[in-house]
């Protein structure tokens, strides 16, 4: 298992920032000093179109209340995120970001006897809180087509007399999906003391019909627990705003170890967001074509890559992506860190059209060198 540590040995300054920048540091927004006002971004998975106009607009609107608590406001937006996923309000968590969902899950679910069960590669951070707490995490590789292996998984909840799997669906970093299927056989064959957690982060950029939300299985109330977030497509990376959706015991086993709060603003601007229903599929239907015309270009000039499903794809560059990292910055394009085993492989957030532009002028240079 790699710790912080190794991944400091391994890939020097970048990972070094991992282990001691927090959670800050998965986003990687750390730039080696250099203005990024000059600098493309495509190391974050952010959205480049920011929160919404009518987010903004609810923001304004109650920033003079910013001086008074207001759990009200967070039950509030609890209950719509319920009501829009067909759950009870006690089915809800809202967390300061989906990254609180995963905290409270790993603290709640795994033990020094029951492991995190994850796929490698995948997001870190429920590894290195795991790992921190000296609770066993086991990694088990992907399928060739980079989805979870599931029947694996579940053989070693059996062998470990339970678990907490963790799934990213559409993973992070490949962008690749495990299937419908394959979520409803690993629904299906839980052994006991197990809890499925499936991280749909990105779940809104997907338009592939074999991918579908884990929700409905928390409405038959199985062990599944489904994180969501508003830093994606809703463009609201800073603001902070997720929530976990489980069955109503499971919720309260969770509740107790959170610890953060989310802003009045961030409630407000994630409820108004919610309550559009043009928003998710016009903000997809943008970035799919983006997407693809950047696939479109990779295939024309033979850059084999994953076929993505989220805000990013991963580049097989056929060298050590750290060198390519570094050259990337130097032409004023900052791209995603290295995610070992995967260690020929570039994540590159798709951004703006005028930021892809950028991007294939600085890839196809340093791709040549």
């Amino acid at each position: 298992m790699l710790t912080r540590r190794d991944l400091g040995r391994r890939f020097g300054l970048v990972a070094a920032g991992l282990a001691v920048g927090g959670e800050a540091a998965y986003a990687q927004r750390r730039t080696g000093g250099r203005d990024l006002s000059q600098l493309v971004l495509l190391n974050a998975n952010e959205n480049p179109d920011g929160p919404p106009q009518l987010s903004i607009d609810a923001m304004t609107r109650v920033l003079a209340r910013s001086g008074r608590y207001h759990d009200e406001d967070t039950e509030q937006l609890g209950a719509a995120v319920a009501a829009s996923e067909q759950l009870q309000p006690d089915q809800v968590l809202i967390g300061c970001g989906s990254s609180e969902i995963l905290h409270c899950a790993v603290d709640a679910f795994t033990s020094p006897a029951i492991p995190l069960i994850t796929t490698l590669p995948s997001y870190e951070l429920p590894v290195d809180m795991a790992s921190a707490q000296n609770h066993p995490v086991i990694k088990v590789s992907m399928t060739p087509d980079y989805a979870a292996d599931v029947r694996k998984m579940v053989a070693e909840a059996e062998k470990a007399r339970g678990g907490l799997i963790y799934v990213v669906n559409p993973n992070n970093p490949t962008s690749s999906i495990t299937r419908k299927q394959d979520i409803e056989w690993l629904v299906a064959n839980l052994p006991a003391n197990t809890i499925a957690l499936i991280d749909e982060a990105y779940i809104h950029f997907s338009t592939s019909p074999d991918l579908a939300s884990a929700t409905p299985y928390v409405r038959q109330g199985k062990n599944v627990l489904v994180a969501r977030t508003f830093s994606k497509i809703y463009g609201m990376a800073g603001l902070r705003v997720g929530y976990g959706c489980a069955r109503a015991d499971l919720i309260r086993k969770m509740a107790v170890f959170r610890n953060n709060t989310i802003a009045v603003p961030s409630a407000h601007a994630a409820k108004a967001a919610l309550a559009s229903p043009t928003l998710v599929p016009e903000r997809r239907e943008k970035l799919a074509k983006t997407r693809s015309e950047i696939c479109n270009w990779l295939d024309a000039n033979r850059f084999r890559f994953i076929q993505p499903h989220a805000n990013f794809l991963m580049i097989d560059v056929k060298r050590d992506v750290r060198g390519v990292i570094g050259e990337m910055m130097d032409r004023g394009v900052a791209v995603g860190r290295p995610f070992p085993p995967l260690n020929q492989m570039l994540r590159v957030t798709i951004g703006t059209d005028a930021d892809m532009a950028k991007f294939k002028e600085a890839f196809a240079q340093v791709a040549k060198a």
